[in-house]
């Protein structure tokens, strides 16, 4: 091993050339790694000039991201498994099947994945993606060929291409003929929106079960062509921090096997016997806990890996920094301790590829025959077609099985009520069991209850499906499986079913009725809701149905028709043409509880003061999601600009200056509608003529413990922790902004803000006593949510202004949030 450090380790400073046919990333270059940043071109470019150069690796395009770059990979390992990779590959993922390989697992070599820079601020790791891939080409010593006869590498250099690149071009426009060390110095601070995130502002890191992000869908539709047997997600952290690597910090999910966490340990060790050599600060078994499904390290666990994360000290140190304890981090220290770190876990993986390989497969044959839990099948009902299939959808991308309609009596858990209850399956619910490949990360996904060791916790500890779609369920202890594959559509009337309707009526109750709405109103196709249910022929249709007037709109009856079927067969909609305006129950069609509604001017602040990741749920949803313009609007600038060219303004979560409220006043007194996100609200509140109040809570410190101990001094204060928790929120069902949501709305709370009833006007959401439903929430958390409004909506002038106390677009996989969106939006003018 001493001969791997001497030749390896960049703190010696020297590159193995002699007789060197591919040229170090230093040569290729023309610049010393760590001197400066690379940008994503030359990483990438790098990388092209090694696979075309070397026949022991593999170029492996994968994508692209939303600013048009390449996502790549290049697979690595010896000349022999290199010519059966292809084999190799399927017989990995018969593996992961519970299929045995076609091969002895001894001849099978294990597959290791290295993942680099999702965070594109984290930007040491794409640098040291470059010194790796050289070290197990042209660069490699005898033990690194060794290790590579059993091992295949997957090395990704940049998860995050737009974010990085965000980055190192500030940073080279900032920066000065040389670095400045100095904490103080600008290069050590990035403007808003800082280069963490992808082009719409999402982390990456959080999105790798949801796959609301383009480049994460490509990414894991990459990796479940392979699923490795161990994922390494290398990251950075603040600059005043040592080195961190597994084993991870409690808590951990039950259903992470002793074999994953034993493992982690066994990394570990070998990792902390090169940095104890070279002297290297480093802490282990704390902060990075293993529970959230949607990590870099979570994911791969729940699918059967070793998945652990890297931590190097580095978020806004540049090239050099002088650190808190007075010593000066450096470019080249940070891809030192990556590169040592990825090269001590080669040698792990490929000393233990055999048990490796065992355990990996033992996982699905356990997975298939004794899946987790208690509960073995999940049944979510179909009262929601649309947001069962984009429940199917995300399954389907996560390599989950599922089928539908059971169409029998049966008794489970009532994820309502709470609890075991007998209940009808019926064609079209959802059924998923768990006897399968995919039962771990289906249960983790659709448990009712996530246990939770120990409440210091990195992320949200509640995620269950059927609350994040707001769809009815039962979890069941017995095995049941569903008897079709797909669910069952109901074919209707075509548009032109009648020569002279006097109306076209939409559904509205999912994003697909939405992109309808606004694809007529793009159209100039004047366009109506129902504030209220009502019935025709033998036909219900509930509150928010959007409706097409023949006689307001193109008085040619047939080039209206051709229009709006253009629309239902472009968009794979529903509509019903009905004959006349007189309805069999309810309000007839020419009642003014059928108002029309705007066709909406949107413009949504963004800038310094917003937060970066709010701004980016609203602007990805209306971009990706529903097709529909919007003008992003600085808040800098909103002082100076005019805003009679919208008619909507979204203001995301957070902190404002009070003089917004002056700004905004007169515009939405002129009929403009202003909608408010979780703490956008606090600029607002108490500030006349709004009638938003926070709620105050009295301290109560009588039987407060006033003391505490020292060792505790690292501790949160558990008992106003709140990192993600579920809520109940009791509905105005008669309500436009409670449409197609039912009784209540299950909201993900992240802090402890809730606000009093709002005073003659609509209190819409209303936390009630015992509304917690699942996650961490501390007993101080809970006292102040016992009660208070959190949805609400007020009259001004001609206008609106709609208070959303939680983040219903959460990270874009909160589905039943969009439906309050999209009502907040389009209905209630």
């Amino acid at each position: 091993m001493k001969r791997f450090l001497l030749l390896f380790l960049i703190v010696t400073g020297a590159w193995v050339t002699a007789g060197a046919q591919i040229k170090t990333p230093d040569d290729f270059l023309n610049y010393p790694l760590g001197s400066r940043f690379s940008t994503h071109d030359q990483v990438i470019n790098y990388f092209k000039y090694v696979a075309s150069k070397d026949e022991t690796t593999r170029l492996m395009n994968y994508g692209r991201t939303y600013e048009g770059r390449e996502l790549l990979a290049v697979v690595v390992s010896s000349k022999e498994n290199m010519d059966n990779l292809e084999q190799i590959r399927k017989n990995n993922l018969n593996l992961s099947k519970g299929v045995k390989p076609a091969i002895k697992s001894g001849k099978q070599p294990v597959i290791l994945w290295f993942s680099y820079n999702v965070h594109g601020n984290e930007a040491s790791s794409s640098e040291t993606a470059m010194k790796t891939l050289y070290a197990l080409t042209e660069g490699k010593t005898k033990d690194i060929g060794d290790w590579l006869k059993n091992t295949v590498v997957v090395i990704d250099p940049c998860l995050n291409p737009d974010g990085r690149e965000r980055y190192v071009n500030y940073f080279n426009q900032v920066s000065g003929k040389k670095p400045n060390a100095n904490p103080m110095a600008r290069e050590h601070f990035e403007p808003w929106p800082g280069g963490r995130s992808n082009h719409y502002y999402f982390d990456l890191n959080r999105d790798w079960a949801w796959q609301t992000q383009l480049e994460t869908r490509q990414r894991v539709k990459f990796y479940r062509d392979w699923m490795p047997e161990v994922h390494v997600d290398f990251h950075e952290q603040n600059y005043n921090e040592p080195y961190y690597f597994a084993p991870a910090a409690e808590p951990i999910h039950v259903d992470v096997t002793p074999w994953q966490r034993a493992f982690q340990v066994t990394v570990g060790k070998n990792n902390a016997k090169y940095f104890d050599e070279q002297g290297w600060q480093y802490f282990t078994k704390e902060r990075f806990d293993l529970l959230y499904p949607s990590y870099g390290d979570t994911y791969p666990l729940y699918n059967g890996a070793i998945g652990m994360t890297y931590e190097q000290g580095g978020i806004g140190a540049g090239l050099a920094v002088v650190t808190m304890d007075g010593d000066t981090l450096t470019l080249k220290d940070r891809i030192a301790h990556h590169y040592t770190s990825g090269l001590s876990t080669l040698e792990t993986v490929s000393k233990h590829a055999e048990k490796l390989l065992e355990e990996f497969e033992r996982y699905f044959e356990r997975s298939v025959n004794t899946p987790p839990g208690i509960y073995k099948t999940y049944v979510i009902k179909a009262q929601n077609l649309s947001r069962i299939k984009r429940m199917a959808v995300l399954l389907q991308r996560n390599g989950i099985a599922y089928s539908f309609g059971p169409d029998r009596s049966l008794r489970g858990y009532n994820y309502e009520n709470k609890k075991t209850e007998g209940f009808r399956g019926e064609r079209n619910d959802l059924v998923v069991n768990l006897h399968q490949p995919g039962a771990v990360l289906a249960n983790v996904l659709l448990e009712p209850l996530t246990e939770v060791s120990d409440s210091n916790t990195y992320d949200i500890t509640a995620w269950s499906l059927p609350y994040v779609y707001g769809l009815k369920a039962y979890a069941l202890k017995e095995s049941v499986k569903g008897l079709y594959s797909d669910p069952e559509d109901k074919k209707e009337l075509s548009v032109l079913a009648l020569e002279k309707p006097y109306a076209w009526i939409f559904n509205w109750g999912s994003v697909a009725d939405a992109q309808v709405l606004i694809a007529l109103q793009k159209e100039g196709i004047k366009v109506r809701s129902a504030e209220e249910g009502f019935s025709i022929g033998q036909r219900n249709f509930a509150m928010g149905t959007i409706l097409v007037y023949r006689a307001e709109n193109d008085r040619n009856v047939k080039a209206l028709a051709t229009k709006v079927e253009r629309i239902v067969k472009d968009l794979g909609t529903i509509c019903y043409p009905v004959a006349t305006g007189y309805v069999d129950k309810g309000k007839d069609l020419g009642s003014s509880v059928y108002p029309v509604l705007n066709t909406p001017k949107i413009g949504v602040l963004s800038g310094p003061g917003t937060s970066s990741q709010g701004v980016g749920e609203v602007w990805h949803f209306f971009e990706q999601e529903l097709n529909h313009p919007v003008t992003m609007l600085v808040s800098q600038n909103l002082d100076h600009l005019d805003l009679s060219k919208i008619n909507l303004l979204v203001i995301p979560d957070g902190n404002y200056e009070e003089e917004i409220c002056q700004q905004l006043e007169g515009w939405i007194a002129r009929g403009g509608k202003l909608i408010l996100f979780e703490n956008a609200i606090s600029a607002f509140a108490g500030k006349k003529p709004f009638g938003i109040k926070l709620k105050e809570m009295v301290k109560d410190n009588m039987n407060a413990d006033l003391t505490k101990k020292y060792g505790e001094r690292n501790q949160d204060d558990l008992a106003n922790a709140i990192p993600g928790a579920i809520f109940k929120i009791q509905l105005d069902k008669s309500h436009p902004l409670s449409s197609e949501l039912g009784d209540f709305y299950y909201a993900l709370k992240t802090d402890d803000k809730v606000y009093e009833p709002l005073n003659k006007e609509w209190n819409v959401g209303m936390l009630k006593a015992d509304s917690h439903v699942s996650g961490v929430a501390g007993k101080a958390v809970m006292k102040r949510l016992n009660s208070g409004m959190l949805f609400g909506v007020q009259k001004l002038g001609r206008g609106r202004v709609v208070y959303l106390g939680s983040d219903i677009l959460f990270r874009s996989f909160w589905e039943i949030g969009k439906q309050m969106f999209l009502n907040a939006v389009f209905l209630g003018n």
